[in-house]
């Protein structure tokens, strides 16, 4: 599969990174808004592989030149939530499936996904890593067996990291729980955790997610870009992804 990231931010790297070292697919290039002195993300990583990489700016390409100069079958994106005006319309002219790890958007750009999975396949989770999607799905099968138990979700992150993580946020709209009462920690240099405790009578369970490095994000980017390759034009989210790994066919049948 060719592949094209937009951003190159350090999660942007960490993925970049993911795909290079990976002999299925090839990272054609990465799109950043700035220019820069380094001409590929293999120069810049060091990392020894065919792949192109060549990093493009903005400033010097449109997105629609990119595209036909440099085609690809998906697009990564882990750059702002503004970026996809840039490039959205662009690929979903040309059919080039849109992977979105923004861990924001407001309505307008929202509306403009949808808009855009009209014309192709759209993807987007706020954390795209593989670990805390299976934590949230597991969460929402465990409150439908037990909708009266009692939630907790808390939250860590780097200390420079502000407002509540969006994943929390995420993982606590999907359990009905208020947003005002996630517990959040910032300290040191916490990649990302999240924990979720169901308090049962004289019993408790923790489901429990830990990034270990951003690296993380790129293996979950990859892993969904692998599952999304026959599925039809229209508008993808992670459990949409996870749900036949949970669920085999005899118990779709039975449901």
């Amino acid at each position: 599969m060719k592949i094209g990231l937009i951003g190159f931010g350090k999660a942007g790297k960490a993925v970049a990174n993911v795909i290079l070292q990976n002999e299925k697919h090839s990272l054609e290039w990465v799109l950043k808004s700035t220019t820069t002195t380094v001409s590929t993300a293999k120069d810049y990583l060091g990392i020894a592989t065919k792949d192109p990489g060549i990093i493009v700016s903005l400033e010097e390409k449109s997105a629609a030149d990119l595209f036909d100069e440099n085609p690809v079958d998906l697009i990564i994106d882990f750059s702002s939530s503004y970026s996809i005006y840039d490039y959205g319309k662009e690929a979903a002219t040309r059919k080039i499936t849109i992977v979105s790890a923004i861990s924001h958007y407001k309505e307008n750009e929202h509306e403009f996904l949808l808009q855009l999975s009209n014309e192709t396949v759209v993807f987007w989770s706020p954390n795209i890593t593989l670990g805390v999607n299976y934590l949230l799905f597991a969460s929402s099968l465990l409150k439908n067996i037990a909708p009266d138990v009692d939630i907790e979700i808390s939250e860590e992150h780097f200390k420079a990291k502000t407002g509540v993580s969006g994943t929390a946020i995420k993982i606590a709209e999907a359990l009905d729980v208020e947003t005002e009462s996630i517990n959040s920690v910032r300290a040191g240099g916490i990649v990302g955790k999240h924990e979720v405790i169901f308090g049962f009578p004289y019993q408790t369970v923790r489901l429990v997610h830990e990034s270990i490095s951003r690296e993380a994000f790129g293996s979950g980017a990859l892993f969904v870009a692998e599952n999304l390759q026959d599925k039809k034009v229209g508008f993808y989210k992670f459990e949409d992804i996870l749900r036949p790994y949970f669920f085999s066919e005899s118990q779709k049948e039975i449901s």
